[in-house]
């Protein structure tokens, strides 16, 4: 119970690994809001994990627009009394197999909008309430190819790249400030999603890793948690791979 008596926010947490990261927190003994552009996924993980509603909070938000996470962020802030922790993982990973070339301008602007510019509205807004406790930590969700190039996503390869940049600028500006940012980098992890796109695509997705398979989604949570906890209090500023091995390749 080593986040008892605090509060965090995860966005993109319906499914996938920020339902994973949420849950982590909510069981470490935090109060959380749940983000997402789609309320009912939230809601439906809140009953899950929290059927009496009492350390849980479903918003609905894109992060898209800085005014929707303006207004999360204040919801949360109300209701529990403050924001210590934040994981920044909401996210899209566009078409693949798409040439820079052919890729549809709408399509590059949604998932830079949604990857990179949405963790800057993100933190925008997260980073006042932090500074008002006197202390805080931030994750934010990049990619193994966030390390390395991958041809096909240039858009969702840029954004993982820009993520990056964006963690350890803010980490060196807030340094001084007791908040720690960091960033996680995970390979290809058996989401819901993932797992519904057949086996021959999953199969690939393992072989790539040289450790032969899928990340778990409580693996990932692992990982976030303990850079939010107080036994990460020296941690800011770096990049955490979670990728079976990928980027050592």
């Amino acid at each position: 119970m080593e986040f008892t008596e605090r509060v965090a926010l995860v966005t993109g947490a319906g499914t996938g690994n920020g339902e994973a990261i949420a849950e982590r927190l909510f069981v470490g003994g935090a109060s959380v809001g749940l983000v997402s552009r789609h309320l009912d996924t939230v809601q439906t993980v809140c009953q899950r994990i929290d059927p009496e509603g009492v350390r849980t909070l479903a918003v609905e938000a894109d992060v898209r627009d800085p005014k929707a996470m303006e207004a999360a962020v204040k919801r949360i802030v109300e209701r529990f009394g403050k924001l210590d922790l934040a994981v920044n993982n909401a996210g899209i990973t566009g078409p693949a197999g798409v040439p820079v070339q052919d890729i549809e301008v709408e399509i590059w602007q949604e998932v830079i909008e949604t990857d990179l510019t949405g963790v800057f509205y993100s933190m925008k807004y997260e980073i006042p309430a932090m500074l008002a406790n006197g202390s805080g930590s931030i994750v934010n969700m990049s990619s193994a190819n966030g390390l390395v190039g991958l041809s096909g996503m240039a858009a969702y390869t840029t954004a993982k790249h820009g993520i990056i940049g964006l963690t350890r600028s803010v980490a060196l500006e807030l340094a001084e400030s007791n908040i720690r940012v960091c960033a996680v980098a995970p390979g290809y992890v058996a989401t819901p999603r993932i797992m519904d796109s057949g086996k021959e695509v999953t199969d690939w997705m393992a072989s790539v890793h040289p450790m032969k398979r899928l990340a778990t989604r409580e693996e990932v949570a692992d990982l976030v948690a303990y850079l939010l906890s107080e036994r990460a209090a020296f941690i800011t500023g770096s990049v955490h791979s979670i990728d079976g091995g990928y980027t050592a390749q």
